[in-house]
């Protein structure tokens, strides 16, 4: 089995590493810190909630197309998109309200958890309730609609911490 050096070439254990002082670490001044800031603001969450919303419709007409103007098909991808947008807008107000505050770390996390946990419990509840809501279910349109809306989101945070990335020069 092949033995991997750090990449400082010194040996020793993790341990310590985490104790020895860092030779290259340099403390950024206020001023640097605010340079860095403006050059990197933080991405607000209502684009990718508006993408999401714009996923959700594109399914349910491509249900309405699919079955024929269906009634039970398009209701069905509708209440998916849904049941996927609906949690993703109340976090995305909660994660909004918390930027704004700008809150220490801690308390970030912490609504963050919170945040998702509410997120979790309302979208397992909307489809808990599906059946009865909805008088006829399409459980493949309804499937369609919440998995097309909730990988939207996947899909535009990819692309946007893409365009961010600096290009490779090689």
């Amino acid at each position: 089995m092949a033995t991997i050096e750090p990449a400082s070439g010194r040996g020793g254990s993790a341990e310590e590493a985490d104790n020895a002082p860092e030779a290259d670490f340099k403390p950024w001044s206020a001023e640097q810190a605010r340079e860095w800031r403006a050059a990197h603001p933080p991405l607000s969450p209502w684009p990718v909630v508006g993408w999401q919303a714009v996923a959700g419709l594109a399914v349910v007409l491509a249900a309405w197309m699919v079955s024929g103007g269906k009634h039970a098909a398009t209701l069905s991808a509708a209440y998916g998109a849904l049941a996927a947008w609906l949690p993703a807008v109340l976090f995305a107000r909660m994660v909004a309200r918390r930027m704004r505050l700008q809150a220490n770390a801690a308390s970030a996390l912490l609504a963050l958890m919170v945040g998702e946990g509410i997120k979790i419990v309302l979208t397992v509840a909307l489809l808990l309730v599906a059946p009865k809501v909805l008088t006829q279910v399409h459980w493949l349109a309804l499937l369609a609609g919440f998995v097309v809306t909730i990988k939207a989101a996947w899909v535009v945070l990819w692309l946007k911490s893409a365009s961010r990335r600096p290009a490779r020069t090689e």
